[in-house]
């Protein structure tokens, strides 16, 4: 399993809630379509955060690294509803940083492979 992990300020004149059912929209969509396993979407409590940490965190569940290219070029492909969601999503958003995790320690030590 793998994580893309999405760190989220939305613009001022967001709302919350707003972008949280157009998430739910978009996220569904990419599920029910077999691109992603899994999401969930969280709200930084009391506004207590330090550093990097943003308002939102989205977490996308990838079952293999292959996945995420199959669900990037599907979505090159999008049709004209897919394209209203992820509009109205990526709409709210100011500013994000993104992320891909892996559960640690894993049983094939990815960090002792490399090309050269």
């Amino acid at each position: 399993m793998n994580l893309y992990h999405c760190m989220i300020e939305l613009r001022p004149e967001a709302r919350p809630l707003a972008f949280a059912q157009a998430c739910t929209q978009w996220m569904g969509h990419l599920q029910a379509q077999g691109l992603i396993s899994g999401w969930r979407l969280l709200r930084r409590k009391f506004g207590l955060a330090s550093g990097q940490h943003t308002d939102f965190l989205l977490e996308i569940e990838l079952p293999a690294l292959a996945t995420l290219d199959t669900a990037f070029a599907a979505l090159a492909q999008a049709d004209e509803e897919a394209t209203r969601r992820y509009d109205q999503l990526h709409g709210m958003i100011a500013h994000s940083e993104v992320g891909l995790y892996r559960p640690y320690p894993d049983p094939t030590q990815r960090e002792r492979i490399a090309l050269i």
